[in-house]
């Protein structure tokens, strides 16, 4: 048995570096720009007609949203960066450290939630299901020992890197 068959594919190193990667960044970038044009143009319009406890919850779930996808769009410049060979893994680790994947999720029992726009709560749906997306490529990337840890222990390596495939292709 040879040296290298011992060794799993990296699995997520190879996707950072693909063509589902790149839909991944252009999917990304796009939610950002969509989530500024609505909260400057239609959103801005709605939050006014919105009783007093959903405009409240509207001021600060907008805050969490646009904070949500700049630290989700900066792990992404980030990664791209390292891809197109403008920064070494070194130097991403250091502004890494700035980024955080992790937080800014909603309380959708929050009172005022269903008086919110559906167009609003469809943008910070979508935000959250890319935000889990880098932020699982981020574990299985540059932290595969907390990835591991989060794992099942039952799970096998071609169980986890299906697991890893299913999670970062779902759109759901």
């Amino acid at each position: 048995m040879s040296e290298t068959s011992l060794n799993p594919i990296n699995l997520a190193d190879r996707m950072a570096n693909s063509t589902q990667f790149k839909a991944l960044y252009a999917e990304g970038m796009g939610l950002v720009e969509e989530t500024a044009n609505y909260l400057d143009g239609p959103g801005r319009a709605a939050s006014k007609d919105l009783p007093r406890l959903a405009g409240v919850l509207y001021a600060a779930e907008s805050m969490r949203l646009t904070t949500r996808l700049m630290q989700m769009a900066s792990w992404l410049l980030l990664q791209r960066a390292v891809n197109n060979g403008e920064m070494n893994r070194d130097q991403v680790l250091a502004e890494k450290n700035k980024v955080r994947l992790d937080s800014f999720n909603c309380d959708r029992s929050a009172q005022g939630w269903s008086d919110l726009p559906e167009e609003f709560k469809d943008l910070v749906e979508r935000s959250l299901r890319i935000q889990n997306r880098v932020a699982l490529l981020d574990r299985e990337i540059y932290r595969p020992e907390e990835a591991a840890a989060l794992k099942p222990d039952n799970e096998n390596s071609v169980q986890a890197q299906q697991h890893l495939l299913q999670t970062v292709f779902s759109k759901r």
